[in-house]
């Protein structure tokens, strides 16, 4: 009797934010072992291939892949293929399209499939676990809107009794600033992180006036992606 075919794993691989010793020796294996890898942007992720001399087939998947390419990753896993997902930087998934796959994949297979976690580097996580705010109940809110909803999320983040996190780019971080100002109050307790793990990696902690001050004092400092905690009311 023929061994009905077995399905293939796939694997959601965490890789470094910035300085590339952080990337683990699971995930070099990993990906060396699979089929072919997943990642948002083939031409980024390259270099991080090419620097641990991994030669794996890349296939691009973002928030604008179509169902088309979700089908034949299914296909693929359907016929034994091991594949892996990464990002640009970081664990995919973590406000990051690679969600959109690990949804369909479930939606599909449900529990009939492994679907493994590689851990690695996460700017959420590396960014509170220095802050000094409370991590055993904390609220992610990703990257705000730009603009429907951003307003409403500040209000809540001013009440929240948990400690605040989310993403900011430097074009935006100052208008966040003033928002926290404008709903926390000028002594509520910041931390930020910018360009965390990188050669420019720098945080400032202190209340929310002391910290703009910093940043408009000091506007060359505002660039790189910034990481924001804000202490609970």
């Amino acid at each position: 009797m023929q061994e009905e075919n077995k399905k293939g794993k796939f694997y959601v691989v965490g890789t470094p934010i910035g300085n590339l010793n952080d990337m683990t020796f699971r995930a070099i294996e990993v990906l060396k072992s699979v089929d072919f890898i997943l990642t948002e942007d083939t031409r980024v992720s390259g270099k991080l291939l090419k620097h641990f001399e991994i030669d794996k087939k890349m296939y691009s998947y973002n928030s604008h892949s179509s169902e088309a390419k979700s089908e034949k990753i299914m296909e693929g896993l359907e016929s034994g293929k091991n594949i892996a997902l990464i990002s640009d930087a970081g664990t995919p998934t973590i406000s990051d399209p690679g969600v959109k796959i690990i949804s369909e994949l479930r939606e599909k297979f449900e529990s009939n499939i492994e679907i493994l976690p590689v851990p690695g580097a996460t700017a959420l996580i590396s960014a509170i676990s220095v802050s000094g705010f409370s991590a055993s109940e904390f609220v992610f809110y990703g990257f705000l809107p730009h603009k429907k909803g951003r307003e409403t999320i500040f209000k809540e983040i001013s009440e929240s009794k948990k400690t605040s996190v989310f993403y900011e780019s430097p074009h935006r971080i100052m208008k966040a600033l003033n928002s926290l100002e404008k709903f926390c109050g000028l002594d509520r307790k910041i931390f930020i992180a910018r360009e965390i793990t990188k050669l420019y990696e720098e945080s400032r902690w202190g209340d929310i006036e002391e910290v703009k001050k910093y940043f408009q004092e000091n506007e060359n400092k505002i660039r790189g992606e910034f990481v924001i905690c804000v202490n609970k009311k």
